[in-house]
C-alpha cells in the first residue's frame, strides 16, 4: 500500500516545511490542481510546483482538477509532475488528453467523480496507469468518505485481474483515515491519498504509519 499526503489539506505559508514533515515516511506527493470552474476553489499552479518539485524526491503525484485539462499538462509534466490525473468529466476527448500525457513522458492517470460510473472510463483503461476513485466529492478537503464509491474499487480491481492489457494503480482520494484505510484495501485500493488525517494529526509520522497499519 503506497501512501499520498494530500497538499490541499497542508499549511499554504510554509509548504516546503509541510512537506519535509511528511517526505520520511511517504510514497507519494498528493498536489491538486484547480482552476475555480471544474471545481469551486483554485489552488496550486505550475510556477509553485516547480518550486516544490526542486525541494523533494518524492513521487509528484498531480491530480488535475480543472476544465479541458489537455491545455496545461504539458505545463505541469515540465513543472515536475510523475503523474498526471485528468477527471474523465472535465474533457470531451479523453482518449486524446491521455494520450498527450504519456507523449510527454509522464504516468497518465483518469480519475472518477463519486456520481461517475467505471464504465465511462472503460474505453481507455489499457491506457492509463493509474485510475483515482473519488470518496468525497472533489474540490474540498476534510469531508467524509462516501461509502459507495467503493464499489467502483472492486469492480476496477476485478477487471484489472481480469484482463492482462490493464496495469494501473487504483488510488482512493477523501475521508481517507486509519479506519476507511481498511476497506480501501478490502476493496482493492493500492493508493491512499490522505489530507485531514496526516496533516491535522498531533504526530505525523503516527498517522501515515496507522494507515499502512490498517491497510495491512
Amino acid at each position: 500500500m503506497k501512501i499520498a499526503p494530500s497538499m490541499l489539506s497542508a499549511n499554504f505559508n510554509q509548504l516546503l516545511a509541510e512537506i519535509q514533515t511528511i517526505e520520511p515516511y511517504s510514497d507519494y506527493l498528493h498536489i491538486d490542481v484547480m482552476d475555480g470552474q471544474f471545481v469551486p476553489n483554485i489552488s496550486f499552479g505550475a510556477p509553485v510546483f516547480s518550486y516544490l518539485r526542486s525541494e523533494s524526491q518524492l513521487v509528484f503525484d498531480c491530480h488535475m482538477m480543472v476544465q479541458n485539462p489537455e491545455r496545461y499538462v504539458a505545463d505541469m509534466a515540465k513543472a515536475g509532475a510523475d503523474i498526471i490525473t485528468i477527471h474523465a468529466e472535465a474533457t470531451q476527448h479523453l482518449h486524446s488528453a491521455l494520450q498527450k500525457i504519456k507523449d510527454l513522458g509522464v504516468k497518465a492517470g483518469v480519475a472518477l467523480n463519486p456520481g461517475s460510473p467505471v464504465a465511462l472510463i472503460e474505453p481507455v483503461l489499457d491506457l492509463v496507469d493509474l485510475v483515482l476513485v473519488m470518496t468525497v466529492n472533489p474540490g474540498f478537503g476534510g469531508q467524509s468518505f462516501i461509502e459507495s464509491t467503493l464499489s467502483k474499487v472492486e469492480e476496477l480491481a476485478d477487471l484489472r485481474e481480469g484482463e492482462a492489457n490493464y496495469h494501473y494503480e487504483i488510488e482512493v482520494d477523501g475521508g481517507v483515515n486509519d479506519q476507511t484505510a481498511v476497506k480501501c484495501l478490502q476493496a482493492g485500493a493500492d493508493v491512499l491519498v490522505a489530507g485531514s488525517y496526516v496533516f491535522n494529526h498531533p504526530d505525523r509520522q503516527q498517522a501515515i504509519a496507522s494507515l499502512r497499519l490498517g491497510a495491512n
